[in-house]
């Protein structure tokens, strides 16, 4: 093979580049994992050798590697290899029967962990009737499981003894649910007070650094398997940054990552977080892993109430008529942490689900654009933004990282009419940040959302309807973009957003040869069937890493 010559040429009846000088292409050639010529078949031709592998896809369709700007990738492997598994569909019963079946054979003081249940189930679980049918389920056993959010956890009896939660002492942060009649803690436990739970059962022996590992491994298998190959986790430890870099050391990191330090920790109980996990960082950067952002809680989830919001909640007997939510850290505390942050070089994903928390955001960094700092920003969720803030995202720099696997029709959208009413149904206004200029970014936020497929994604933000059929309706349908768009936002846009631009997230020269085979062109049919599109096989730095099992 001679010095020229590509290690593969591919070719296909679609290959869309998502390149804004040429979207389109016949075929390209791969040399030392990256792309070395991109355009016509004689263009591709050049580079071919007695060694190059030639790979006709037929009539089979070739987009850049889906981009996730928003995902737990280590939670999600977690979950399937050592939890119990709960989908959000199940009633009580069922739960308690799947926890019931888990504690068979268990020893008696072993956790049962696992999720999830849904939001609107946390209602009918706080109380000590119901804490007690658990108690029953698990033989007495500490049980954690976090509801659908992974904002709020439900425990046993067990599980809060170990944790130090008891009548008269509530945990220290968060909201503990109490029963109206003998005022015990129900085990339903919002935000930050589900993490003294959380440390018990890390006590308790917690996962291994090889099941760290092999949680890491198996949510990039998964990911694989939906054509990803670039993604953001939005909050990690050390254990899973220490798994990042060890696969990726034996060369078994199959995507590019992302890693979000920790900040404050309302939801995971992780330690370090905040300043001694910022200068942890750098000792786990690799080739292909880059904990390059830090990741701040600015408020909750507003199904609990928790989220920031520039008009108050629904009136309810617990908080009145007048309550707007509350942010976790004041003007002066976030501009402190994202200066400092910016200083070393670092970017900043900020959790914000209401309107509130993300007019805090866009005024901090107001301040910091003034004072010279051009540090990357992304407001996630953005699911909910004042009409005049819209505008500021695109001059202030500010990425827009949204989840619109968790806001079509559904059992979430259900939860935020309950308490917000009809601002529920003005959720992610994503043609009026794309028409504004902002940058908006894919993310799927899994395992909250029960897959990370961005085809799910894709046809929910051009159809504004759930992709899977679970639920009917739209939901502000104006809102709605176009395919090609939202192709965009799953691949350039989140590598942009995620600082990666340059080495993925469009089929172009120089970059690396990362590229997701489809059974068909999902964006050129209806936008109906987007998602019954098939990912055939997943190539990373030109390696083919998933391919679908025949038959």
């Amino acid at each position: 093979m001679t010095a020229a010559s590509a290690d593969l040429i591919v070719t296909a009846a679609t290959i869309r580049t998502v390149s804004t000088g040429a979207p389109a292409a016949e075929a390209f050639a791969v040399r030392d994992g990256r792309i070395a010529a991109i355009g016509s078949r004689a263009e591709a031709e050049v580079f071919r050798g007695p060694a190059t592998r030639m790979l006709d896809l037929g009539g089979a369709a070739v987009y850049p590697g889906f981009v996730d700007v928003h995902n737990h990738h280590a939670l999600a492997g977690r979950t399937e290899l050592f939890e119990l598994v709960l989908p959000p569909s199940l009633t009580l019963a069922e739960i308690l029967d799947r926890v019931r079946e888990k504690a068979h054979g268990l020893p008696e003081d072993a956790w049962i962990v696992g999720g999830v249940v849904a939001t609107t189930l946390l209602p009918s679980l706080s109380s000590t009737a119901t804490r007690r049918m658990l108690d029953d389920a698990a033989g007495g056993r500490p049980v954690m499981i976090v509801e659908d959010s992974r904002h709020n956890r439900w425990a046993s009896t067990r599980a809060l003894e170990l944790a130090g939660i008891t009548t008269g002492s509530p945990a220290p942060g968060g909201v503990t649910l109490l029963d109206e009649t003998d005022g015990a803690p129900t085990g339903v436990l919002l935000e930050a007070a589900g993490i003294p739970v959380q440390e018990a059962y890390d006590r308790s022996g917690g996962l291994t650094a090889d099941q760290h590992r092999a949680a890491s491994r198996r949510g990039i298998e998964l990911a694989s398997s939906f054509g990803i190959t670039a993604f953001q986790d939005a909050g990690v430890s050390t254990d899973i940054l220490g798994a990042l870099a060890a696969l990726d050391r034996d060369g078994e990191l199959d995507a590019w990552v992302v890693s979000s330090l920790l900040i404050n920790d309302e939801i995971f109980g992780f330690d370090p977080i905040g300043a001694p996990l910022i200068a942890r960082g750098e000792e786990h950067r690799t080739a292909h892993h880059r904990p390059d952002f830090v990741k701040i809680f600015l408020d909750g989830v507003p199904p609990a109430r928790t989220a920031s919001f520039l008009e108050p909640y629904l009136e309810d007997a617990a908080h009145g008529a007048h309550f707007h939510g509350e942010t976790t850290m004041t003007f002066a505390e976030l501009h402190r942490w994202l200066r400092s942050v910016a200083e070393r070089g670092l970017g900043a994903k900020v959790h914000c689900t209401g309107d509130g928390s993300a007019r805090l955001v866009l005024d901090v960094a107001e301040r910091l654009r003034a004072d010279g700092f051009t540090t990357p920003i992304q407001i996630a969720h953005g699911q909910f933004l004042a009409e005049s803030d819209i505008p500021r995202l695109a001059a202030l720099d500010v990425a827009a990282d949204i989840s619109p696997f968790i806001w079509f029709p559904g059992v979430i959208p259900q939860a935020l009419a309950e308490v917000l009413g009809d601002r529920a149904e003005h959720s992610q206004p994503n043609r009026a940040l794309l028409d504004a200029g902002a940058l908006v970014a894919g993310g799927s936020d899994w395992p909250v959302s029960e897959s990370p497929n961005p085809l799910e994604g894709i046809q929910g933000l051009v159809t504004r309807a759930d992709p899977l059929g679970r639920a009917p309706g739209v939901l502000w349908p104006e809102q709605a973009i176009t395919a090609e768009e939202a192709l965009r936002v799953f691949t350039r846009n989140s590598a942009e957003a995620m600082g990666l631009g340059a080495e993925t997230g469009s089929l172009e020269v120089g970059k690396s040869a990362d590229f997701v085979v489809l059974d068909r062109d999902a964006v050129g049919g209806p936008a109906t069937e987007i998602i019954d599109a098939r990912v055939l096989s997943t190539w990373f730095a030109g390696r083919e890493v998933w391919s679908r099992p025949e038959g």
